[in-house]
């Protein structure tokens, strides 16, 4: 059997992702948000702290900073004084924050939907499990 050659693996992987996100954007930028923004809104909840936001989504620290400024002046999120540590800021969304990463993770779902319905029922349920086992 031929080795799997894993920097293919992965250039296919990216291509798919990018070619849902792409068709996503217009849908999303129509929001309000850029693509990178909706992400990190989608990340706030796990790492509400903008050192871990940056590390979990591989951002600069700096460019975390930018989002987050440019967030908050929309209304989408907003940054608190953490009670635990007074040097650190801790990140909530705020309503409007939480309806826009809703409907943009609508969107993307369905740019990626119609990939993924080429796969058939077993497929997909495999490919979630495989996706699942390499994080």
């Amino acid at each position: 059997m031929a080795k799997i050659d894993a920097a293919e693996i992965w250039g296919l992987n990216y291509r798919l992702l990018m070619s849902a996100i792409t068709a996503a954007s217009p849908g999303i930028e129509g929001l309000g948000i850029e693509i990178k923004e909706m992400f990190l809104l989608a990340e706030i909840d796990a790492h509400p702290y903008p050192a871990e936001l940056a590390a979990a989504l591989n951002m600069p620290k700096a460019t975390v900073t930018l989002y987050v400024k440019r967030l908050e002046a929309s209304g989408r999120l907003r940054r608190e004084i953490d009670a635990g540590d007074l040097r650190k800021h801790r990140l909530k969304l705020t309503p409007a924050g939480r309806k826009s990463v809703v409907e943009a993770m609508k969107l993307l779902a369905l740019a990626f939907e119609p990939r993924l319905n080429r796969l058939s029922a077993a497929q997909q349920h495999e490919l979630k499990t495989i996706l699942v086992l390499m994080l």
